[in-house]
């Protein structure tokens, strides 16, 4: 199951985060949480996390200034959670900050893995979205993108 869909959740007084509940089966053997390229939070399945770290970062040697750094960025700032009875993640202070989150949060379907925004982050970045996707779209296709 993919996942998809936007909720609207609140971060509790101990910094968690309850998962939408179609989604608590699909994660219910761990996540990692990581730095997502944008200010926000990136949930990985550990399966999945680990597909994507052998795909993109295993192929580079460690002997590369690029890939050392980007290693660093992706398994240093990364997390390893469980959800609670409840259905919450804890989400680390170092994430916390790196996506701004406090109060109100977006949950974010994004295919393989889940997004966690700021909800006013996530408001303005959706409306530049919006109003960028026809050429995004379009710059997709003309590269050959099925």
């Amino acid at each position: 199951m993919a996942f998809r869909g936007l909720y609207e959740h609140s971060l509790d007084s101990k910094d968690r985060l309850t998962v939408p509940s179609r989604f608590r089966s699909q994660l219910a053997d761990g996540v990692v949480l990581s730095k997502g390229f944008d200010p926000c939070v990136w949930v990985h399945t550990t399966a999945e996390f680990e597909e994507l770290s052998d795909r993109f970062l295993s192929p580079h040697s460690p002997f590369g200034k690029d890939a050392r750094a980007l290693r660093r960025r992706f398994h240093g700032g990364s997390f390893d959670e469980k959800l609670d009875s409840a259905g919450r993640i804890r989400i680390p202070k170092p994430l916390l900050e790196h996506a701004g989150l406090e109060g109100e949060c977006v949950v974010i379907g994004a295919g393989e893995y889940l997004e966690i925004w700021n909800a006013e982050a996530w408001a303005k970045q959706e409306e530049e979205l919006d109003a960028a996707a026809p050429e995004i779209a379009e710059g997709l296709a003309g590269a050959g993108a099925a």
